[in-house]
């Protein structure tokens, strides 16, 4: 009868332990740089908005907006309600899109009785400032949303420029507020609130 080999020699033995705790230590450090993970899906998450926020939207804060559905675009569309409708001055609303079948929501600057491309001032107390925007797509209309936000929020004043003609823009209080609601209820909708 011949004698066998063990399988499990003790140099084995030590490579296996080498194996398992360097393969545990790892885990263990990458465990702690999970929120950092690259997103590989190819997903743009800039506009998804997650069930919650949009059921707050629209079972809490939608009461404050009119409602146009868009069936042709798939959308819904939210003006607010206490906005300023001119029907002969260039006016410049904000507007909130929700997509639900995307599960995404848009915010878009809606001109009316003018043309693009427009300029917006802003004075605060600090600066005055001027930004040029010709309408475009999704993007565009949130970077200058992002570029405007901390000066609504500083209740700077606001002109639109059409042709080098100014028109008072968000002047009032009450438009004042729409604006900073339209902009509080756009960014809990995407996650992003201060």
């Amino acid at each position: 009868m011949t004698k066998r080999d063990p399988i499990l020699t003790p140099e084995l033995v030590k490579i296996l332990k080498i194996f398992i705790f360097s393969s545990l230590g790892l885990v263990l450090v990458f465990s702690f740089f999970n929120g950092y993970r690259a997103n590989n899906s190819g997903d743009d998450r800039t506009f998804r908005i997650n069930d919650s926020n949009r059921l707050y939207f629209l079972n809490v804060r939608s009461i404050h907006y009119d409602k146009e559905i868009r069936r042709d675009a798939g959308m819904n569309l939210y003006r607010h309600g206490k906005r300023l409708v001119n029907d002969s001055e260039p006016t410049l609303d904000l507007v909130i899109l929700l997509n639900s079948a995307k599960e995404e929501a848009y915010i878009y600057f809606e001109l009316k009785n003018a043309d693009w491309p427009i300029r917006i001032s802003a004075k605060s107390a600090e600066e005055s400032q001027t930004f040029e925007f010709a309408n475009g797509n999704n993007l565009e209309h949130f970077a200058m949303i992002q570029r405007l936000r901390y000066l609504i929020e500083e209740n700077a004043e606001f002109e639109l420029i059409v042709n080098e003609k100014p028109f008072p823009l968000w002047s009032n209080d009450r438009e004042k507020e729409a604006v900073k609601s339209v902009l509080e209820d756009y960014f809990r909708l995407l996650n992003q609130t201060n």
